[in-house]
C-alpha cells in the first residue's frame, strides 16, 4: 500500500504563542545566531510553507522560540487510494497487459 506523506509548517503559530507577531522581530534574533536573512526572506519563511530549509536556520528558529523541530513541522501520512481501471475494480495485472498485442490491419482495395 502506498502512503501519501506531507507536512504543515507551523512557524507563525509557534511565534504567536511566544509573543512574536511580526517577521521583522525575528531578523535581529537570527543575526545574533549567525543567520543573515533579509526581512523579505524571513517574511516568506513566516507567511509561507518552505519546500527547503537549512538545518542551520531550523536550529536557529528552535533556539529563538524554545521549541523542537517537531513543534515547527507537523507531519501527515495517510494511505493513498488504489487506482481503479476503467473496466474493472481491480488494477490491471502486468500479465494481462503483456497479452495485449496490436492486430494487423487489413486494407481492402477501393472499388
Amino acid at each position: 500500500m502506498k502512503r501519501k506523506v506531507g507536512y504543515a509548517w507551523r512557524l507563525r503559530e509557534v511565534m504567536a504563542s511566544r509573543g512574536i507577531f511580526t517577521a521583522t522581530e525575528l531578523v535581529p534574533l537570527l543575526q545574533e545566531r549567525g543567520i543573515d536573512l533579509s526581512a523579505s526572506q524571513v517574511h516568506r519563511l513566516v507567511s509561507g510553507t518552505p519546500e527547503r530549509l537549512s538545518l542551520q536556520v531550523l536550529s536557529a528558529f528552535c533556539d529563538i522560540l524554545g521549541c523542537t523541530p517537531a513543534d515547527l513541522v507537523a507531519i501527515t501520512a495517510e494511505n493513498a487510494g488504489v487506482r481503479k481501471t476503467a473496466t474493472d475494480d481491480r488494477p490491471a495485472s502486468s500479465a494481462a497487459v503483456a497479452r495485449l498485442r496490436p492486430r494487423a490491419a487489413r486494407i481492402l482495395p477501393g472499388e
